[in-house]
């Protein structure tokens, strides 16, 4: 596939994202913010500067390290993942579209001054005229934005010179008629006008000496709008009475009649034009960008990525962008859309300063040039900054940019999560802080100590089931000199008084104490045998259990009967009542188990089924195999994170680990003799959350419900789930 040609120099740069910037940020909005706040209206789009920012030392910084088309997208899909990457670069896609008809409407009242035309023709002919010159390629339109922007800025100039000697401070006074509200009011609709001071960015592929002029230019251009645009909202306010600019179709040309007359007039109008040109221009150029980005990546269909043989510029996206920004111009109220516009524009600069975070953290090759400064307190601001921002935004643009992130979520589900394998930075970052907190925990879960094991017999069982149960007990609290405690919980009819059915005793009773202790002798723990009588088993075993104070409950239990929720199953109401934890043994003998297979369900393994895995095989001898679910297109760096957490799991163990082989090779000689696996959570959570495999049990399995003291919390589990 083609790559695009680096041919944009500095001062094309900045050209490029000064001129991004400087159009219905200071021709169209102050208007509108001036009735919003007041005179504070000039403090409002300082505040607004400041709190870019983050964002473009953020983005300066990533720029420098991924010289990619693309821009925002590129940044939050290799740092978030491809979900997020769809959502910023539809979003972005659409939102420097609207600012671009936005300019081009706004930008038509400042030309009727002078002549009378209708507005939505001749910005439909100016955005034709201006999609043209895009598809003839990128140098000529940063030639054009370069001409454009010293144009406007001379315009600007003469006007800014001519009317401060005219400023009256009484205009400023009172300063907050809006008060701290109107304020932030106007600063979040103002902060749409800097939103271009990051476009270069997705253009960064097309740039000479990206080290050095991106920086330069994002940073530079902020630097000298931020100051231009408070120098002449001051100016507008001074010269003026409110209610003269106050939701003025054309204010900056009402502030200089007042000051430098017809010809000043003249001037402002042909900055405004070229002003909003530009923007519509450099819009057009940089969101058209993020289609050819993403097409790349198999986000969207490949033609988008298609570069033209004969101008070099991806024609196809162009086109895409320019059929949509006619539409809305001829279709849509741009004026109403575009606060939609801003609302995600401020989510996208949040993610934006959540992304570098991420690849700090967790990317091995992210080598940037230059590096954010005060990281990451700068990006910390920047998020709390946007958060409150939005909050101004009204629920009408909010609802809007959570339309346009269920539809990109929408897209990415339908399209192209079949067809990509990769994920973001982050998601591998998360990843590895929660299997660092999960070996942690069961670095102490092996270390504890469990004194007493209750065997909780609910029915007469054979002498070679019931020592497979003492066997296992025995094996967990033997390095602890624990006990082991024995006890059938016999259940008669409610109709049955319980001192007659403690006062005899019946032949299977008497054979149970007999079989218990005679299994007793052999296993060098201490054992207690006794037998309880109620109306009910599943409450004796837990109160008794809670009387008791034992640490674990052992029992009997086929794991196909975990599911049977409709039942009613007796040892599934201890599971979820139990004062501790409670091991259900699915009972197919137990030996000395040579090969213990520690079953994975997807997510970390449950550091209670980790303890109780090296308790029994350090007490036999046993060798452990860790088996954990893989998928065909998991990404390669989901398989070396989980290697690595496998790894640091095993030399946590006391005996020897290895992964298990193909069985379609090894001939069954992986086959366990005993498996232990994580217990369902029996909570109603459990249900969406747990990932059990219910196929046919061919030797002893151990289901480990860790009391729910222990359970890991609903945010948590669902990290595990998405992140392992």
């Amino acid at each position: 596939m083609k790559s695009l040609e680096r041919d944009l120099g500095l001062p094309t740069v900045l050209a490029i994202s000064i001129g991004a910037m400087i159009g219905s940020g200071i021709f169209i909005l102050p208007a509108l913010a001036l009735e919003t706040a007041g005179p504070s209206v000039v403090l409002a789009y300082l505040l607004a500067g400041v709190l870019v920012l983050p964002a473009a030392l953020s983005k300066s910084e990533m720029a420098t390290a991924m010289p990619e088309a693309g821009g925002t997208y590129i940044y939050i899909e290799r740092g978030m993942g491809p979900l997020l990457g769809t959502i910023a670069g539809v979003g972005t896609w659409f939102s420097l579209a609207f600012k671009g008809g936005l300019a081009l409407v706004g930008g038509v009242p400042y030309l009727l001054i002078a002549f009378d035309l209708p507005v939505k023709p001749v910005a439909l002919a100016l955005a034709a005229v201006l999609i043209l010159v895009n598809l003839l390629g990128a140098k000529q339109t940063g030639r054009l934005q370069v001409i454009i922007v010293v144009a406007m800025l001379a315009a600007l100039s003469w006007f800014v010179l001519g009317s401060a000697t005219s400023v009256q401070g009484a205009n400023f006074r009172p300063f907050l008629t809006g008060g701290s509200g109107g304020l932030l009011a106007a600063t979040g609709l103002v902060f749409v006008s800097y939103a271009g001071v990051t476009k270069v960015a997705s253009i960064a592929e097309e740039v000479e000496d990206p080290d050095r002029n991106i920086p330069l230019g994002i940073l530079g251009s902020l630097g000298f709008t931020t100051l231009l645009y408070v120098l002449i909202v001051a100016i507008m306010v001074g010269v003026t009475d409110a209610g003269v600019v106050a939701d003025s179709p054309v204010p900056v040309a009402d502030a200089a009649r007042a000051t430098v007359g017809a010809l000043g007039v003249g001037a402002v109008v042909v900055a405004a034009v070229l002003a909003l040109v530009s923007t519509a221009n450099a819009g057009i150029l940089s969101s058209s960008r993020y289609p050819f980005a993403m097409a790349r990546d198999g986000l969207v269909p490949e033609s988008l990525a298609a570069v033209s043989e004969r101008f070099g510029t991806p024609a196809t996206s162009i086109t895409l962008t320019g059929g949509v920004l006619l539409a809305l111009i001829a279709f849509v109220p741009i004026r109403e859309i575009a606060k939609l516009a801003s609302a995600f524009q401020i989510l996208v600069f949040i993610l934006i300063n959540l992304t570098i975070v991420a690849f700090r953290k967790g990317a091995a090759d992210y080598d940037p040039s230059f590096e954010s400064p005060l990281y990451p307190w700068t990006q910390a601001f920047g998020v709390l900054g946007g958060l409150v921002l939005i909050t101004q935004m009204g629920a009408t643009a909010i609802l809007g940019a959570v339309v346009i992130t269920v539809g990109s979520a929408a897209w990415y589900a339908v399209y192209a999560r079949p067809r990509i394998q990769r994920e973001g930075t982050a998601t591998d970052v998360v990843r590895r802080r929660v299997g660092e907190n999960v070996l942690t925990e069961t670095e102490d879960a092996i270390t504890g100590e469990t004194y007493e094991v209750l065997v909780a017999l609910t029915a007469e069982v054979d002498r070679e089931r019931e020592a497979a149960l003492l066997r296992m007990a025995a094996d967990l609290v033997r390095p602890h000199d624990g006990r082991v405690v024995v006890v059938w919980f016999e259940e008669v009819p409610d109709q049955a008084p319980l001192e007659t059915a403690t006062e005899t005793q019946s032949p299977a009773e008497v054979r149970f104490e007999e079989q218990t202790d005679d299994l007793a002798v052999d296993l060098d723990v201490d054992v207690d045998v006794g037998e309880i009588v109620s109306h009910d088993t599943k409450h004796a075993i837990v109160n008794f259990a809670e009387h008791r104070r034992v640490d674990t409950i052992l029992a009997e239990h086929e794991r196909l009967r975990l599911r049977s929720r409709l039942l009613g199953d007796p040892i599934d109401w201890v599971v979820r009542h139990a004062p501790t934890d409670v091991l259900l043994v699915d009972n197919r003998g137990y030996d000395r188990p040579e090969l213990i297979e520690l079953v994975g369900d997807g997510g970390p393994f449950n550091p209670d089924q980790v303890a109780v895995t090296e308790a029994i095989a350090t007490q036999n001898g046993s060798e452990v195999c860790l088996g954990y679910p893989g998928t065909d297109d998991s990404p390669e760096q989901r398989e070396r994170t989980i290697e690595e957490y496998r790894e640091r799991l095993a030399e946590l163990l006391s005996v020897p680990v290895r992964t298990p082989s193909d069985p379609a090779t090894d001939g069954g000689a992986d086959r366990p003799d005993l498996r232990i696996r994580r217990g369902a959570d029996h909570r109603l959570r459990g249900a969406l959350l747990d990932r059990q495999d219910d196929g046919p049990v061919e030797c002893t399995e151990i289901s480990v419900h860790s009391h729910e003291s222990g359970q890991p919390g609903i945010v948590r589990r669902l990290f595990e789930r998405v992140v392992f």
